[in-house]
């Protein structure tokens, strides 16, 4: 609702403007606030609830309660009125608070002869920070202007405890940013490291959120609007004859020419905001929006989320240089994408994502990179500081955020146990890997980069089991040209010097979505229009492809491997198109590889029972680790709730594996283990005990698995694996454990 000239909501922020030039401690100048709202809206109450935790309010300043309540009266997010505001992140209105759903009454207050309730929240760009409540004892509801002036002192609340204005004792003035604090994330790549927090997205900060001259702030943010649409235009019109990126930007541009969105911030700028304050409130609103939406809506809002961002970085000039890289960087973002975290280069020590996924592009480049990447850390963006000491523990998916010294001390025995491995394994480098009872393992790599083949000798791989080819797509705004991906590809087999390299076809679709491919809506992706299938119905993409790693070899041996294939016709026509591009590329005169070996991914459960002939056709086979686990338990990998619930180390999936090698050694086809599990020492252990003779990892898992194998007797592991399966065991995890340890 617009707000009138000289509205009571300018006049109520020109008296807190004048409260918080005054030189006052935290208690003090919030004791003067509350005085300030009860006074300037007629109500007998003003209080402000702060949040001492996640889950915890506490009652730090009220005019009208019982003063020996503040710092002592606490609620949970969700208990009472206030704690139900906390939760919806909206205003509650009620001529009735006795009466009204929720009530808790806290005798310690005395707020039993107060009627009316009006709460809104205090919050900052989706982060909870507190609930302001005004109460007066004749019951009435509020009307649209008192929630309106109450939502916008709120905001201004929220940029002053972002500042610092109402720090003092106990855990709900604590000074913000200054704490240590632990996330609690998602593993997305193993390893751990210790660190200075550089963040992608650097904060703007608000340090004037009242202005006495709305005219002067509606002016700037008209100009900075037209710069926002100037970009966004250029954006399009880069994007020319691009339909998926022109569609996307679209939506953009919606935004960016939209009525409602500038009026909104017009009568908050009206009402007495600076125009920087009017488009962060409103940008908190649409977030808090955006944890309700559908997931269309949730896409839209975060459209608006990003011109929010742009729009900010216009008005204060903040946050458009993000500055120099620190030593020990680890990158904090919200999300990111393949080409953007790139561009940072090899000098990160970690990533940390507050949102993502395990299957996500950051994922693959982190696994390639071999840095430790915990995502899902929810809240981290708006907590860390660049500069903010972080250690990250991608094993266990825990960030330690400005962590105290008992904290550095255990993290830092854990990372030099780390580094004593290493040396260890350094020295084992070069030593074939052959099992105490003779049994000789071939230990491969995965990499999706050219800059991942410096780590092929250091590592002690045997050679590149598999190279994922989708990277390039991905990272890029339009198709790669053949020539591009012939000469990537013949640089990775220079690279590998003469050691085999095996070259996944594109694999992408469920989480892994080109850029400029129309998306489609899949209420399953993962079961979905992906790898092969993609390959099969998008001809030209796979011709492309395929003549470009043919022109690669230059005469040298080729192996070419089809992602997910789900039965055995698929094979045999991903195959077909491979011959005929032989056939053209002989045609046109063009040097064949010496060799060419051309193999399957073996990621459903389906081809565990393929005909035959599957195995017969098929060159090699790489069982897919991550999705066949994933499809044998039925158990969405991305979904936290169900994927630790199974145990590869279950006896039916290795009795899987143990299946699928003694079919591939019927038809004396070379079978091999491709996933993060390889990577896995007591994992690796198990599939070689099953009979595999082929694993292929990160090169930073090569040597902790060789180390185990050499000090192993197969035979014995065998035995083990087979007296838990007699005993009736659900896994043979408990039972090799023991094992190990008597060793």
């Amino acid at each position: 609702m617009a707000a009138p000239k000289d509205s009571d909501s300018r006049k109520l922020l020109r008296r807190l403007q004048a409260v918080m030039a005054e030189a006052a401690e935290g208690q003090e100048r919030l004791d003067m606030i509350v005085r300030l709202v009860a006074s300037s809206m007629m109500t007998d109450v003003c209080s402000v609830y702060l949040h001492r935790d996640e889950q915890t309010l506490e009652l730090c300043a009220t005019c009208g309660l019982n003063l020996e309540a503040v710092h002592v009266t606490r609620l949970r997010v969700g208990e009472g009125l206030v704690g139900r505001v906390a939760r919806s992140r909206g205003p509650l209105n009620t001529a009735d608070a006795p009466s009204t759903k929720g009530f808790r009454f806290m005798p310690e207050t005395g707020e039993e002869v107060f009627s009316s309730f009006l709460g809104v929240p205090v919050q900052r760009l989706g982060e909870r920070l507190g609930v302001l409540v005004v109460q007066s004892k004749d019951a009435r509801e509020f009307n649209e202007d008192e929630i309106y002036a109450l939502e916008v002192v709120a905001m201004v609340l929220a940029e002053m405890t972002e500042l610092g204005a109402f720090t003092g004792e106990g855990e709900a003035l604590r000074p913000r940013h200054a704490s240590q604090v632990m996330f609690k994330g998602v593993t997305g790549q193993e390893g751990a490291c210790e660190g200075t927090v550089f963040l992608h997205d650097p904060r703007v900060v608000i340090t004037n959120p009242v202005t006495d001259d709305p005219e002067a702030e509606a002016a700037r943010l008209h100009a900075a609007m037209d710069e926002l649409r100037l970009s966004v235009d250029r954006m399009l019109g880069q994007a020319s004859g691009d339909r998926a990126q022109e569609e996307v930007i679209e939506a953009f541009r919606m935004f960016a020419y939209s009525r409602s969105w500038v009026r909104r911030m017009e009568e908050d700028i009206n009402a007495g905001l600076t125009a920087e304050a009017a488009v962060e409130k409103q940008q908190t609103a649409a977030r808090a929006r955006m944890r309700v939406a559908e997931p269309y809506l949730r896409d839209r809002l975060a459209d608006l989320d990003d011109l929010s961002n742009r729009l900010l970085r216009m008005l204060t000039g903040q946050g458009r240089d993000r500055g120099v890289l620190p030593d020990k960087a680890v990158l904090v973002a919200r999300n990111i994408g393949p080409g953007e975290l790139l561009e940072y280069g090899r000098k990160l020590q970690g990533v940390v994502l507050e949102e993502g996924s395990v299957g996500s592009h950051a994922a693959i480049v982190a696994r390639a990179w071999a840095i430790p990447l915990v995502i899902q850390a929810q809240g981290i963006t708006t907590e860390a500081l660049s500069g903010d000491r972080i250690l990250v523990d991608g094993d266990q998916g825990i960030v330690h955020l400005r962590p105290d010294e008992m904290v550095r001390k255990a993290f830092g025995e854990k990372l030099e146990m780390a580094a004593q491995a290493q040396k260890r394994y350094a020295t084992i480098r070069d030593t074939d890997c052959v099992t105490l009872d003779g049994e000789r393992i071939e230990l491969m790599m995965n990499a999706g980069l050219l800059a991942d083949l410096p780590s092929l000798p250091s590592s002690g791989a045997e050679g590149v089991g598999l190279f994922r080819t989708e990277l390039q797509f991905l990272m890029r705004n339009v198709v790669p040209k053949r020539g591009e991906l012939a000469s990537l590809y013949s640089g990775v087999m220079d690279a590998a010097g003469g050691k085999p390299v095996v070259f996944r076809t594109l694999d992408i679709g469920s989480d892994k979505v080109l850029p400029y491919m129309k998306a489609f809506e899949e209420p399953n992706p993962a079961l979905g229009w992906r790898a092969i299938r993609v390959g099969l119905d998008k001809r030209g993409v796979m011709r492309m492809q395929l003549q470009a790693l043919l022109r690669a070899a230059h005469g040298r041996d080729l192996k070419v491997m089809f992602p997910f294939i789900a039965q055995m016709q698929e094979f045999l026509d991903a195959r077909g198109h491979l011959s005929r591009e032989i056939a053209r590329e002989r045609v046109l005169g063009h040097t064949l590889p010496r060799e060419i070996s051309v193999g399957a991914m073996l990621e459903t459960p389906s081809m565990a029972f393929a005909p035959r002939r599957f195995f017969e056709e098929a060159d090699f086979i790489s069982i897919g680790g991550n999705d066949l686990k994933q499809f044998f338990f039925a158990a969405d990998r991305e979904n936290e709730r169900v994927r630790r619930r199974y145990d590869t180390l279950n006896v039916s999936f290795l009795s899987l594996i143990e299946q699928i090698v003694a079919r591939c050694a019927e038809t004396a086809t070379p079978v091999s283990f491709c996933g993060e599990d390889a990577g896995r020492p007591v994992e690796a252990l198990c599939f070689v005990a099953m009979g595999l003779r082929s694993l292929s990892m990160r090169p930073a898992s090569i040597g902790p698995v060789k180390h185990i194998l050499l000090r192993t007797n197969l035979a014995e592991v065998r035995d083990v694996i087979g007296r838990a399966r007699e005993a009736g065991a659900q896994t043979v995890r408990d039972a090799v454990m023991d094992y190990l340890r008597a060793r």
